[in-house]
Formats: structure tokens, C-alpha cells, sequence
């Protein structure tokens, strides 16, 4: 699966930049005045990094470098500080930018272990925790060892171990981080910052803080979350889930089933698509395009309205425009299915179909087994839920409907193939 472009953001770095015409107006007014405070803010930035390395860390040394940040233009704000707990070994948090680890320690003493980061003075001048860990069973291994010492401080993790926009949803959460303790703390971050936005999804730690030293301000809203136990006899994967649905109702996002593999998955094919003078899924307008032959254009024709029809298949009551035109951008099935499913791309559905027919919770792993590996029988729709009253509710609700979408839409596609390829 694809990740959609609503959760990820764009890898053309021009997106960074405003589309509105008067924004970006405004962004070219103020560039002059940006690119002085960027160079002076080099300077300053340079004494922010000297005074954080010699003072010891203490409530003093985040005191003063949090008011020399604030002279860099990064100010950070915290929601119910009260509700930080001592005890907790462990804080969770959403991933937005290269530097929220940093941002949070400003505000308590947290170490944040390098994962992907090559050890060294850069590793270590960033903030990172040095474990010198290979694989990710030393790692956890080493972070339980680290947590079993109540002099060390917490530790800071990041499930979704990448960046999103923090806007649309949130990654699939890895579940190593909740075999470390029994208790985690979650904690939402949300950044804005005006004119520019955050980062790109290509965009290196040198981009973004060059950016955020030439953006007026960039603002840190930090909430803290009442700590979460994990529940009797709850494998590591439930209480992920737990802490991520939380954590979503939270920042009013929704909770997928993406992984920072299927980010990194979607970069690679963006910037595939980007190398080709004409890529289906680029985002050149229709008339910017070279024109190509007609012969060309009537094979590129058929085989779109080939892979359309296999789309019908799955989701009749799509349109058969919409899905041609999503196909037009993506050239793939499997990712249109999964645009159309996960709402990233709107439609009205053609009568006969009404949006009463969503699914309800998914169906027991037994029972969509048999579906996908019975006979040529159609699988049974699950039935509407009714609305919760509950917001929580509604939300965990809609995962579940979600996901009996999928299950419900590979079932046909499964059917679908054994029928054309003459399987029983």
C-alpha cells in the first residue's frame, strides 16, 4: 500500500512554498528580511549550540537556552505540564520534524536514542543518545538496560520512526518502544510556522533549521498525556495501537496502517516519476505535458481503462471517471484502491450504492480467511454501525470500518483473479 498525499508530505521541495497568490506575494516581500535574520540567526545559533554543550544539564541550562531559541525565532509552548509523571521511564511522541526531540528538552530531561543516525560528534551535537547499538534486538536490549538505571533520564521515542505533516494522520506505530516499559507517557506536538511549512519530506535536518532560521517564528505546541499502563497480558502490538489511537483523537488526526517503510516506498517512486520527462503520477498540469503520438496515446488509453474496469470490480460503486482519473496520476491499481478507500481522493457514489453500506468492524480473522480462500461465492458486505455518541467512539469506530473495507475489497479482488485466471 501507497501512502496517500494527504498524511505524507510533497518530495518536490517547491511545495514548501505557498500556493495561495497572496502568501506568496508575501513570502517574496519578506524574503529580503529573511535572508538577514537567516544570517544573523547563524551567528546566534552557533552560541545557542556552545552554551548547550558546556552548561550541565539542569533546569538552568533549559532555562537559558530556551530564551536564546526564542531569539532564533523557535518557541515552544506546553499544555498541562501538571500532568507530567516523575515516574514514567518512557515518553512517546509523534514525529514532525528533525527537531522535536531537542524541543521537548527544553522542557525536561529526556534522551532520545539514535536510530538511524551514524555515531560520531554530528549524532552526538544534535542531542542523540549514543547507544552503539547493530540491530534492532542489541538496541532494545541496550534501552532496557538504559531504563533499568533510575538515575537516567526518561527516554523520548518516536513509534512512527519518520516524519509526517501532523496534520492528516499518523504512521503505524512500531511496537518496540512499548517492550520497554509497562508504562509509557504520550505527548502531541503540533508545529506551525508562517509563510513556509515545516519541511518537505526529502528535506534534510540542515534544510529544515536553515528554514526555521529564516521563517519569522516556528511555534512547538507541546501536550502532555496522562501516562498509559499497559493492560493485563497485552502483547507489545495492542498497546501500540492503544497509545496511537490516543494519540490521534488527540491531535485530530486519524490513525493508519502506513509504515515508515511505506513512506519511504512512496519518496522512492516520487522521485522515479520525477526523473521521467512524462510520469503518470507527476503533478505537471495536463496542457504543460509533451504531447506524444497518437498510437502511444490510444495503448496508454486501453491500459488505463483496463486497470479501471479491475477497479470497478473491487469498488463498484465508484465512478468509473474518478477512477480513471486516479489512475491517470498513480498507474496502479493497488494504490487507487487504496486512495479510494481511504477517502484521499472524493467521489459521489452512483446510485444503487449509498454511503449507509460502509462497513462495520471487521470481521474475525477465521471468518476473513474463509472469505479470501473459499469458493467462488461473493463475500458477504458487513452491515452499517450505528453513530456512537462518544467522539472516541466514532473514531475508533471508523478504523474499523476502514479496515473492513479492506478486508472486504481484497476478498472480491481475490475472487476476481481466481475467476480470470480459470482457478477454482
Amino acid at each position: 500500500m501507497h501512502p496517500r498525499a494527504g498524511l505524507l508530505r510533497a518530495g518536490n521541495p517547491a511545495e514548501q512554498f505557498p500556493t495561495d497568490g497572496f502568501l506568496l506575494l508575501a513570502l517574496l516581500l519578506y524574503a529580503p528580511v529573511g535572508l538577514c535574520l537567516l544570517v544573523l540567526r547563524l551567528f546566534i545559533g552557533a552560541h545557542v549550540f556552545l552554551v548547550s554543550c558546556t552548561l550541565p544539564d539542569s533546569v538552568l541550562r533549559r532555562f537559558i537556552v530556551r530564551v536564546m531559541c526564542s531569539v532564533l525565532g523557535l518557541f515552544v509552548r506546553q499544555s498541562d505540564p501538571q500532568l507530567r509523571d516523575a515516574s514514567v521511564r518512557v515518553y512517546i511522541a509523534n514525529h514532525v520534524t528533525q527537531f522535536d526531540h531537542n524541543v521537548i528538552n527544553l522542557l525536561t530531561s529526556c534522551n532520545t536514542p539514535a536510530l538511524n543516525a551514524a555515531p560520531g560528534f554530528l549524532c552526538w551535537s544534535r542531542g542523540f543518545l549514543e547507544l552503539g547499538a547493530g540491530s534492532r534486538a542489541e538496541l532494545v536490549h541496550s534501552l532496557k538496560a538504559y531504563s533499568s538505571h533510575g538515575a537516567n533520564p526518561p527516554l523520548l521515542l518516536f513509534p512512527e520512526e519518520a516524519a509526517t505533516n501532523g496534520r492528516a494522520g499518523l504512521l503505524r506505530f512500531s511496537s518496540w518502544p512499548f517492550s520497554l516499559a509497562d508504562v509509557v507517557q504520550p505527548v502531541a506536538l503540533h508545529v506551525q510556522r508562517p509563510l513556509v511549512t515545516v519541511s518537505v519530506a526529502d528535506s534534510s535536518w540542515i534544510t529544515e533549521l536553515l528554514w526555521t532560521f529564516f521563517a519569522p517564528f516556528t511555534v512547538y505546541q507541546v501536550r502532555w498525556l496522562p501516562s498509559v499502563p499497559r493492560r493485563a497480558e497485552e502483547p507489545s502490538e495492542d498497546f501500540a495501537l492503544r497509545v496511537q489511537e490516543l494519540l490521534a483523537v488527540e491531535l485530530g488526526v486519524v490513525s493508519t496502517r502506513l509504515t515508515a517503510a511505506d513512506k519511504a516506498e512512496h519518496m522512492k517512486r516520487l522521485r522515479h516519476t520525477s526523473l521521467l520527462p512524462f510520469a503518470p503520477g507527476s503533478s505537471q498540469p495536463l496542457a504543460a505535458r509533451p504531447r506524444v503520438p497518437s498510437g502511444l496515446g490510444t495503448a496508454e488509453d486501453a491500459r488505463i481503462a483496463a486497470m479501471a474496469q479491475r477497479v470497478k470490480e473491487v469498488l463498484p460503486h465508484v465512478p468509473l471517471e474518478v477512477i480513471r482519473t486516479d489512475l491517470a496520476r498513480t498507474s496502479c491499481v493497488d494504490t487507487t484502491i487504496a486512495n479510494l478507500l481511504e477517502g484521499s481522493v472524493p467521489f459521489c457514489p452512483e446510485s444503487g450504492e449509498d454511503s449507509a453500506d460502509l462497513p462495520a468492524p471487521a470481521p474475525s480473522a477465521p471468518a476473513a480467511a474463509s472469505s479470501t480462500q473459499g469458493s467462488a461465492a461473493a463475500p458477504a458486505k458487513p452491515a452499517p454501525k450505528q453513530f456512537a455518541k462518544s467522539p472516541v467512539e466514532r473514531h475508533l469506530s471508523l478504523q474499523e470500518r476502514k479496515r473492513a473495507l479492506y478486508d472486504y475489497a481484497r476478498s472480491r479482488f481475490a475472487q476476481k483473479l481466481r475467476a480470470a485466471r480459470g482457478g477454482p
